[in-house]
């Protein structure tokens, strides 16, 4: 075993959340002379002051799958980890839950509890996610989470990623897919590819009633094109993520007819730490070991 490695963790209690601290590798709660550096979920750090107190700063493991706003500021000569895997549990059930919730009028059901109001029209058809065409629009390891809990749902799954492969479709085929498509669901990453990429031109592809379920992230979709959509009636959206986001206050989005919002709640569940914790310790041992990390997005690969 060679020099201990030092880390900065964001747990209080690193022993308890990891299970134990791996050998040859020291847990700390600040950057001083730290090699590995775990940012906290969802916290606003101030990056660049982060990377300048940790001038020995080899690798950056995230909590995120998302990775976007963190390479402007990544040190040369850092590696950068998502945590890939780690949300696919949580996301895969919101989107499921988000679909269920637009088809079976859930959020019109709180409303009315609240009021305490029967409605007359109680026994109108829902629409039903059986017999239904699920387009999912980024097939990676959260796809693929998606389409395992959709299988018992009795409806078809079709899969579009950047890249072909056996059984799934490129992007360039859309098109041709979007028409066909009972429910889209976007999964990318955020990329200089996929920024605005559901634009009017793409909204108008898709066929009437379809719902627009993004559990990606909110620059994916042109929010004044959105807008316009679902104020036509034309389609339903149902959105974990926003542009802007937060959403502020007075937003026409808020209002707009046809939409149901969660405030960026994907990875939030119960399912998130214990994966989480898991894949932090296994790069903390890879590391200390010199083996090859896993989930190397950017940097050199070590």
């Amino acid at each position: 075993m060679g020099e201990l490695v030092r880390a900065w963790l964001p747990w209080e209690d690193s022993e308890r959340v990891l299970g134990g601290v791996p050998d040859g590798v020291v847990a700390q709660g600040g950057p001083d002379g730290a090699e590995l550096f775990v940012p906290g979920y969802m916290e606003g750090v101030d990056l660049p002051e982060a990377f300048a107190a940790m001038p020995e700063l080899k690798v950056v493991q995230l909590q995120t799958a998302g990775y976007e706003g963190v390479l402007p500021h990544l040190p040369e000569g850092v590696t950068l980890c998502n945590a890939r895997g780690v949300h696919d549990a949580s996301t895969a059930e919101l989107a499921v839950g988000l679909i269920l919730a637009s088809y079976r009028r859930l959020p019109r059901a709180v409303r009315n509890q609240e009021l305490g109001v029967w409605p007359t029209d109680y026994v109108d058809m829902d629409d039903s996610l059986a017999d239904r065409t699920v387009l999912i629009v980024g097939y990676g390891s959260i796809g693929e989470a998606l389409e395992r809990r959709l299988t018992g749902f009795e409806c078809e799954v079709v899969r579009v990623a950047r890249r072909p492969r056996d059984g799934v479709h490129p992007v360039s085929e859309l098109p041709d897919l979007l028409p066909r498509a009972d429910v889209v669901v976007l999964l990318t990453p955020a990329t200089d590819e996929t920024r605005g990429m559901v634009d009017a031109k793409f909204l108008s592809q898709l066929k009437d009633g379809v719902l627009l379920v993004n559990v990606a992230r909110g620059v994916i979709v042109n929010t004044d094109a959105l807008i316009a959509e679902l104020g036509s009636g034309r389609i339903s959206a149902a959105l974990d993520v926003t542009d802007p986001e937060p959403l502020p206050s007075g937003h026409p989005l808020w209002s707009a007819p046809n939409v149901l919002i969660n405030p960026h709640r994907g990875g939030a569940s119960t399912a998130f730490e214990p994966r989480v914790a898991r894949l932090v310790r296994a790069q903390l041992e890879r590391f200390a070991r010199g083996e090859a990390l896993v989930n190397v997005v950017a940097g050199p690969p070590r």
